[in-house]
């Protein structure tokens, strides 16, 4: 039988990011405690910044009554001249009964001791208090506090309790604080608490205390009152996601306004006015025939209905913030784009200063240069140099989010070539799953620079990833780079690149740090993983041209047909298995026999005589070899009794395997 569980968790304000971090994971860890005590059941999970709610419209009463049945020694040892050994009292006592009462059974090999009990589910009104504190010291929020006289702590003071089964109150305490049937609406509503009878009744009593209680209808009610807003005052509203989930999180009542902020504020870039917007007032931009305005959107947690004090309010307190941009801005401007600072800034313990890393990317990013082709070297050399100036920029200083953008600002006031400023801005790129990419080779090279000296660096001082701890984001580094040479068709060979440069990083282990790499192919191409070792397979070590055959060779692999290509060339891989195929391999002509080698050869020497624009015209035509081959193999005795006639054949079937090795090892493959 399943009753109404409403279970309400009342606190103090909860702060937004640390409670969204842990968000995807709240209901799983309900429903694991659930499970381990066989209360499994569906169940709704609801919050505001003062209250978490689960919510299960039928829980079961009681955990099911459970069959036990444990199997003891043999009777032959359990029993010695009719009297129970150590044996049969050992699994009496652990079976909880007295020796006579134990049974036997016999399962075929002999009857052994036996014993079958019903255990009887307890009552979950017993194991609810039990439940719900494991649940609550689960919660991981980062920090927490104590509060009172109390040593435990939670994020937030616990401040009400309810939990209410089958319209009962159930006997539980959380941090002292017992179960009722209260709680509490919107602050500008009352501050005193509302009872309720049964689950209807809280939800019903929530709602016309100002409380929206379902964040889903928060977020709709936010977002159809910004279209409105939109609507009349012809504007566009940047409605950043993540912004929108923290403004849900931290809103029981939410209702979006428009302000205003001085327009002398534009001078200052886009960019620092949304992030001092978003950062510390939790504001969002506005945008008229796509240019950013003097307004912005906040979204009140008041009820009233007049919210002009509110409006003034912030408005009151947004303009300091933009005061302070707007010095740090034009300070930073007198001051200009600066690297001597970095002397006195220091990188990572054991790799020196940022002013020394700069030097160390200005190596690599000459390096490439010869490399890629790029006439530009010393503009390279002060893009480098220039690259962490801003770091020691006041606006960086307070906004480090901000970094790389304000040195393409100051650097473009500055008339330095766009090729440097662009550079500037775009040197972190890519810096997430979605991010974009340098915009074009020079600015490429810069950021290849960047993030190979981390990598190098990094690892040569022993700061490598473990597990799931990354704290210099070296795994997205090695990301950015495959992502790179791909976007731009950039011939980087990574084991070639580490091991001209690694001369100016000590101790590093090149080999571990090629490895790094090639384990992050895995997780970088979206392909089945035999395929991308078949690729490896074919000693291929220029990245681009690791993505040019994957894309040449998934699609073939994922094919309704490839299975039947796959016995074949498997068939193919098997026979040379035993073979040296580094040296070259010659064809006597004179020894075929059976016009099946002939056919073989020629349209081998046919299709391998051409030239292609792509791996997959070459895929393409050596594949169509399958005909050829299954041919020979159904008509041709490899293992010839005449040595040199055995050996030409294999030495036949060898050229089609290093063929098809040239783009990728076939045997790897699997489906």
């Amino acid at each position: 039988m399943n009753k109404p569980l409403l279970i309400e968790i009342g606190v103090e304000e909860l702060p937004a990011i640390p409670f969204l971090k842990e968000l995807p994971n709240i209901e799983k860890k309900w429903m694991n405690i659930l499970e381990n005590n066989k209360l499994g059941c569906d169940f709704d999970f609801f919050y505001t910044p003062r209250r978490l709610v689960l919510w299960h419209r039928e829980f079961p009463i009681s955990q099911p009554n459970n069959i036990v049945e444990q199997f003891g020694a043999p009777i032959k040892i359990a029993y010695k001249d009719g009297e129970p050994t150590a044996a049969a009292l050992g699994f009496a006592k652990k079976c909880g009964v007295d020796v006579q009462e134990l049974d036997q059974i016999d399962q075929g090999k002999g009857p052994v001791l036996y014993f079958k009990q019903e255990l009887i589910g307890k009552q979950s009104e017993l194991l609810l208090n039990d439940m719900i504190n494991e649940f609550i010291n689960s919660l991981n929020f980062g920090k927490s506090m104590r509060w009172g006289s109390r040593t435990d702590s939670f994020i937030r003071p616990i401040r009400n309790l309810s939990v209410l089964f089958d319209n009962k109150i159930v006997d539980a305490e959380l941090f002292g604080v017992k179960s009722s049937n209260n709680s509490f609406g919107h602050r500008m509503v009352s501050y005193e608490p509302f009872s309720y009878d049964f689950a209807g009744d809280y939800f019903c009593k929530l709602d016309k205390h100002g409380v929206i209680l379902y964040p889903d209808e928060r977020r709709k009610r936010i977002l159809e009152q910004m279209k409105e807003l939109e609507k009349i005052n012809n504007i566009k509203i940047d409605i950043d996601e993540e912004l929108l989930e923290e403004v849900v999180a931290i809103t029981e009542y939410p209702t979006a306004l428009i302000g205003k902020f001085d327009e002398e504020f534009l001078e200052l870039p886009e960019e620092v006015i949304v992030t001092s917007m978003k950062e510390h007032q939790r504001y969002f931009a506005v945008y008229e025939s796509g240019n950013l305005t003097n307004k912005f959107i906040v979204v009140s947690n008041s009820k009233t209905d007049d919210f002009s004090a509110i409006i003034a309010g912030n408005e009151k307190v947004l303009r300091p913030r933009l005061a302070d941009g707007m010095f740090f801005y034009k300070n930073d401007i007198t001051n200009g784009l600066n690297n001597e600072g970095l002397k006195k800034l220091v990188f990572v313990e054991g790799l020196g200063s940022m002013y020394e890393k700069c030097e160390r990317e200005a190596i690599i990013a000459d390096y490439l240069a010869s490399r890629f082709d790029v006439s530009q070297k010393d503009l390279l050399n002060k893009a480098v140099m220039l690259s962490k100036a801003d770091l020691m920029s006041e606006m960086v200083y307070e906004f480090t989010e901000l970094q790389g953008l304000m040195g393409y600002y100051y650097a473009k006031i500055a008339n330095e070539d766009e090729l440097v400023y662009t550079a500037l801005k775009e040197q972190y790129l890519p810096d997430g799953e979605n991010s974009d990419l340098p915009s074009n080779k020079f600015s490429s090279i810069v950021a290849l620079s960047y993030k190979l000296d981390n990598l190098m660096g990094l690892f040569s001082v022993g700061k490598i990833p473990t597990g799931s701890k990354d704290p210099f984001g070296l795994r997205r580094a090695a990301a950015g780079i495959v992502k790179i040479a791909i976007e731009h068709k950039l011939p980087i060979n990574l084991e070639q690149i580490i091991d001209d440069l690694s001369e100016n990083y000590k101790d590093l282990d090149k080999k571990q740090l090629v490895e790094f790499f090639n384990e992050r192919f895995f997780k970088i191409f979206d392909v089945n993983p035999s395929v991308l070792k078949a690729v490896l397979g074919s000693n291929e070590k220029d990245v681009y041209q690791i993505s040019l055959k994957l894309c040449a060779l998934n699609p073939i692999v994922q094919s309704d047909n490839f299975k039947e290509f796959s016995s074949t060339f498997k068939r193919v891989a098997n026979i040379i298995k035993d073979m040296d195929i580094s040296n070259n391999i010659t064809i006597d002509e004179t020894l075929f026999e059976d016009n099946e080698e002939k056919d073989l050869f020629k349209a081998y020497f046919d299709i391998t005589s051409k030239q292609y624009n792509d791996y997959e015209l070459e895929l393409d035509a050596l594949f169509s070899l399958k005909i050829q081959l299954d041919n020979f193999f159904d008509n041709v005795f490899v293992n010839h009794e005449n040595e040199k006639i055995k050996t030409n054949r294999k030495n036949l079937i060898a050229l089609v395997y290093k063929a098809f090795r040239n783009i990728a090892d076939i045997k790897e493959i699997t489906i």
